[in-house]
């Protein structure tokens, strides 16, 4: 076992140590998972054949026996926890997910286990705050002095706002000019914290908009061509996913082609290459865009500005261009090099 393990495991047989009855001992080890399932109010009562609320009572009033015990010394194995959670949490920006903090400590992704043992000692600790998972805030501690639980989520609310007003993700720097924080890290860790947000290649934003948080492949080709700022062909967008920071990133060639085909927001230029609608692309054949270009010029152009339209908006061969133009049907040529819609 690693020395910050032992650290941590002295200092929570140190507290469960303290408390006398077995049967208390157990209620909490249970109530926090310290054996690595958390269990309710519920599952712990008809185990000991009591009644719910005598499990909460006996609950809330052996963790006041133990915060007495900590701030009165009674457990000196916790000294040396609190420092190394706090020397962790520093570094970190004063607060964070409890998943980030044990496998800082750790050294590897942790237990639910040595989750469940941070969570025990920031809620008997005096110089540690205890975030509760809940709808809107991920399980997190950090540095009392810092906040207790209700100002730190304030404080995440506060960059939650600052992001909606804005209205796209921001980096941090940008949160940092509009937000009177310290340090940049500490807004990055507050926003951690939060359910509403997410962040992506150095981005935060809403945890619903797909830029920062994308949930389907559709949404993470959308991520890929929005950063690459330029067209791509289809295996390319796979390498890029499969080459990112996205959680779930193992797709196949052909469901990103399936996908591209799809969605509106895709727009083929070329063989195999994408571009997105948003920077101007239009969706149809060499021909529709032809058409578009004389419509929009409204006056007969010539072959080669006709070409030098299209290729703006298709990457294809000159060639293909020309042969389509050849379309007696759509296309009518007038004096030497000029062409115009052909009359209906």
């Amino acid at each position: 076992m690693d020395q910050n393990a032992d650290i941590i495991k002295n200092a929570i047989k140190g507290s469960l140590n303290i408390i006398e009855q077995d049967r208390e001992r157990e209620i909490i080890s249970r109530r926090f998972g310290l054996s690595g399932q958390k269990e309710t109010l519920e599952q712990i009562g008809e185990l000991l054949n009591i009644t719910r609320e005598r499990v909460r009572q006996l609950e809330k009033a052996i963790l006041v026996r133990l915060r007495i015990g900590a701030e009165e010394d009674m457990i000196p194995e916790l000294a040396a926890a609190e420092k190394l959670i706090v020397r962790n949490l520093t570094e970190l920006g004063r607060v964070a997910r409890t998943t980030e903090l044990a496998e800082r400590i750790h050294g590897h992704p942790a237990t639910s286990a040595e989750r469940a043992e941070l969570v025990f000692l920031g809620s008997i600790s005096k110089i540690l705050t205890v975030i509760d998972e809940n709808d809107h805030f991920y399980s997190a501690l950090g540095i009392a002095e810092y906040g207790d639980a209700r100002s730190i989520q304030a404080k995440a609310e506060e960059v939650v706002d600052v992001i909606k007003k804005n209205k796209e993700p921001m980096t941090i720097d940008q949160l940092d000019s509009a937000l009177n924080y310290e340090h940049p890290d500490h807004i990055k860790a507050v926003a951690s914290i939060s359910k509403q947000l997410a962040s992506l290649n150095g981005l935060w934003g809403l945890a619903k908009w797909p830029t920062v948080n994308p949930r389907n492949i559709r949404d993470k080709i959308f991520v890929v061509l929005e950063a690459k700022k330029e067209p791509m062909h289809f295996s390319d967008i796979a390498t890029a996913i499969s080459n990112s920071n996205f959680r779930r990133k193992n797709v196949t060639i052909q469901a990103i082609h399936n996908e591209l085909i799809k969605d509106p927001r895709f727009v083929l230029i070329g063989r195999g290459i994408y571009a997105l609608s948003s920077w101007g692309y239009a969706r149809g054949t060499v021909s529709d865009i032809i058409k578009n270009v004389l419509k929009e010029a409204g006056e007969p152009l010539t072959r080669e500005e006709i070409v030098k339209r299209v290729l703006h908006a298709r990457k294809v061969k000159e060639t293909t261009v020309l042969l389509n133009l050849q379309n007696k049907e759509l296309f009518d040529k007038i004096d030497k090099d000029y062409y115009t819609l052909a009359k209906k």
